[in-house]
């Protein structure tokens, strides 16, 4: 009779043992193969900009090739979706901000899955954002912006902003400063960046609260736009003479940025999660990665450790479902 229960202890111990053999396996043989990154948008913006730039480097710190996958669709879920129906295995990357993992489960009902679906591995970058208003609008800060747009509310003209699309996070950050100040105005939404920033340039459309790269500020240069302030904390080393909302009586605290890391499926083995941490980490400090991604105004950010980036996680999701709730954004 007590054969039986010791049968069972030393099988049982036995397969943890295997359990923990098998764990240790996959830490020394992750990557056996190429990775790939996926990125949730088309080629050719400036979250493909990131992947290009990152994916050299964290090949070299995997001792695997990186194979860049673009899908959009579905303001980024498409790609997010695809990730999920993979094998939790590490092997499929996702380059997520907010917009997609946060903010599209919130905003479309077609999207089943929930950010804690994901888990972030590392941060990479974080993007400044600003107010870009087209070139003729009279104003130049954030002071200046409220008072416009609540004389355009009064003559029945509500100041227009543009978005990527419903539920995005310039989407809500137009609702949310809407809300803030107590002055209607009118989302516009777009299909992408592109479309958005073409109509600002043309008039169309009056601001477009958005990340901002070289590009955006070659346009300001040339008169085609302009900024009416960034939503930065302090003003911006290369952007000194353009005022924060921060600084603004209106819109003192609003402080945002939109951040870039690299997720897996919430139940990949550990031991794959770390090596990826770990190759992550020292791609962050690779000199060529950051002086390209810096050329792109991407603050690349510090390691962060596996406990850190949950809790950043954690914290940004519980962040963005609130101003979701305090505007009453519904799945469409």
């Amino acid at each position: 009779m007590t054969s039986l229960p010791k049968r069972r202890f030393l099988g049982l111990s036995l397969l943890l043992a295997g359990l923990g053999f098998a764990g240790g396996v996959l830490a020394q043989t992750y990557p056996s193969k190429p990775v790939t990154l996926m990125v949730p948008y088309p080629a050719g913006g400036l979250s493909d900009v990131i992947a290009r730039t990152v994916n050299t480097a964290l090949a070299k710190h995997l001792g695997q090739p990186v194979v860049v996958e673009n899908l959009g669709g579905v303001s980024g879920a498409l790609a997010a979706q695809k990730v999920l129906n993979a094998p939790a295995d590490g092997y499929q990357i996702f380059q997520g901000s907010p917009n997609e993992l946060i903010l599209s489960p919130l905003a479309n009902s077609a999207v089943k899955f929930k950010s804690e679906d994901f888990r972030l591995v590392q941060l990479v970058a974080v993007a400044p954002m600003a107010v870009l208003a087209r070139g003729d609008l009279p104003v130049s800060n954030g002071d200046e912006l409220v008072a416009y747009a609540s004389q355009a509310a009064r003559e029945q003209k509500p100041l227009t902003y543009a978005s990527v699309g419903p539920g995005s996070f310039y989407h809500l950050m137009g609702e949310h400063l809407s809300k803030l100040v107590g002055v209607p105005m009118t989302h516009v939404p777009y299909k992408g960046a592109a479309p958005a920033l073409q109509d600002l340039m043309g008039s169309q459309v009056d601001i477009f609260i958005t990340p901002f790269g070289k590009p955006q500020l070659e346009m300001a240069q040339q008169g085609r736009l302009k900024f009416v302030a960034t939503l930065s904390p302090e003003r911006l080393d290369h952007l000194k003479n353009v005022p924060t909302l921060n600084e603004s009586k209106a819109l003192k605290g609003f402080v945002f940025n939109i951040w870039t890391g690299y997720f897996v499926k919430k139940d990949t083995p550990e031991p794959v999660v770390q090596a990826l941490h770990k190759a992550l980490s020292e791609t962050l400090g690779d000199a060529a990665m950051r002086a390209s991604l810096e050329a792109q105004s991407q603050f690349v950010s510090k390691p962060l450790s596996l406990a850190e980036a949950a809790r950043y996680y954690s914290e940004g999701t519980a962040q963005f479902r609130a101003i979701a709730k305090s505007i009453q954004l519904q799945p469409q």
